[in-house]
């Protein structure tokens, strides 16, 4: 299934890492240290020209990888290749859109 992120950009929801609210997540020295480095690298893109409320990170997983054991600066260092888009909707709303009822 995919994730739809805002204006015309969807990902798909097996990629997904983590959905992050802006506000309560910046608070932190080091996401706000993930996020500089992450813009730097030209990884962080930007969904919408709205104010952004939350952030989502996607990447593909290495092989045998369990997800639930790490925090996110060590999960996106463990994927090949990772995406941050910032988008102007709530990480509540992006929560609500991914669990909508599935015929799968």
């Amino acid at each position: 299934m995919y994730l739809h992120l805002g204006q015309h950009i969807v990902v798909p929801e097996a990629t997904v890492i983590g959905v992050f609210d802006l506000d309560n997540t910046t608070g932190s020295h080091i996401t706000r240290e993930f996020l500089k480095e992450a813009e730097k690298a030209g990884k962080v893109k930007s969904v919408s020209d709205e104010l952004p409320k939350s952030f989502v990170v996607c990447g593909e997983q290495h092989p045998g990888y369990a997800k639930r054991s790490m925090n996110i600066k060590r999960h996106a260092d463990a994927c090949n290749e990772f995406e941050i888009y910032l988008s102007q909707l709530s990480s509540m709303t992006l929560l609500k859109r991914s669990e909508t009822v599935r015929f799968d």
